[in-house]
């Protein structure tokens, strides 16, 4: 009975049915959009991989590779204009491992003269506060963001990323993490970074040793020492330093491959990057990102260090922000004036090489 009911009731509203063939070609049309979108996203991410690499020793690619044959293809994007600030975090372990914390967070300022970048390395332990658990150390963020059965990096970045924003007052315009297996896997495909330390040291890794001076690494050499602290005399600060010496030293390496201006160069070193990787660019395109490196490439980036100082708490070390320095520091970063700031302040930057 209520199936011959239900028979009569779609019956008498047959007439009322739209015809198929044009719902059909709408419903095709809004996942053709969603697909493009979806690609455009991927590729953007693609993207950053190469020009965050030039920004940063820690850089953000999409976690698979789109099309090479569409890869390369106009973009009607404009460059950005006015300051940026990126986001780098590098994550110790693998993807697929339970949730680790932040190594290292390195926030590149581009100021919007694109006069040279400024790679500003956060103290791990900075003191930041994460909604639902109040005080805690910057490199806690992404291990409470990717949390769970399986860690998920894009959450671990984006609670990373907005415990930076909120603790330095600025917007983060992009950025993404990788872990150090796709750092060892990046430094490999552009034929080693040269790094210049300070000092010399053992790690305690693998027991290797690294003169003072210049010296161009392999990719597991690079994450050697990208990991070290202990022994150095700055502990964690150093290891920071030296985050931004590699960084410094990738810059260069790809501007001699002419990677920015090359894109069968672009297109090559791309293919060898794909997981370990996550990526937040909005709808920055690869030409657009292209365009904002090639600008910075000439010049020699400044590392930052922010002022500040490690303070011992029962159990744990937190770093915390000059109260003399602080304040000109941050209203630097904000009023896009860190050239001005690192003239006034020449102890807060990291020698280069």
């Amino acid at each position: 009975m209520i199936e011959d009911d239900l028979r009569a009731a779609f019956a008498r509203h047959e007439s009322l049915t739209p015809p198929a063939a044009p719902v059909r070609a709408a419903i095709d049309r809004i996942v053709v959009r969603r697909r493009r979108r979806r690609f455009r996203l991927r590729l953007a991410g693609t993207a950053l991989a190469t020009v965050a690499a030039a920004l940063a020793g820690f850089t953000a690619v999409a976690p698979r590779q789109p099309e090479t044959a569409d890869l390369l293809g106009a973009s009607t994007s404009p460059a950005p204009t006015g300051a940026l600030n990126v986001l780098l975090v590098g994550v110790d372990g693998n993807a697929d491992r339970s949730a680790r914390f932040a190594d290292s967070v390195l926030l590149v300022h581009v100021p919007a003269d694109r006069s040279r970048l400024y790679l500003v390395s956060l103290p791990r332990f900075l003191e930041v506060t994460i909604p639902g658990k109040g005080k805690q150390r910057l490199n806690a963020a992404f291990s409470f963001g990717a949390a769970g059965p399986q860690p998920d990096l894009s959450r671990g970045y984006r609670a990373t990323r907005d415990a930076v924003a909120d603790i330095l007052g600025v917007r983060i315009d992009a950025g993404g993490a990788l872990t150090y297996p796709a750092v060892r896997k990046l430094t490999d495909a552009v034929g080693g970074v040269q790094v210049c330390l300070p000092q010399g040291f053992r790690s305690i890794h693998t027991d290797r040793v690294y003169p003072a001076g210049c010296q161009r690494l392999d990719g597991t050499a690079s994450v050697d020492v990208l990991r070290q602290r202990v022994e150095l005399p700055d502990g964690a600060l150093d290891r920071d330093r030296n985050a931004e010496r590699y960084a410094a030293g990738l810059l260069r390496r790809l501007q001699e491959r002419d990677t920015f201006t090359n894109p069968l160069v672009l297109n090559q070193l791309l293919q060898h990057l794909s997981s370990g990787l996550v990526a937040d660019t909005g709808d920055t395109s690869l030409a657009a990102l292209g365009s904002v490196a090639a600008k910075t490439v000439h010049a020699e980036p400044v590392g930052v260090v922010p002022p500040g100082r490690h303070v011992e708490k029962p159990g744990s070390t937190t770093f915390r922000l000059d109260p003399a320095l602080g304040p000109s520091f941050l209203a630097a970063l904000r009023g896009d004036r860190l050239g001005e700031w690192t003239a006034t302040h020449p102890d807060q930057v990291t020698r280069l090489r």
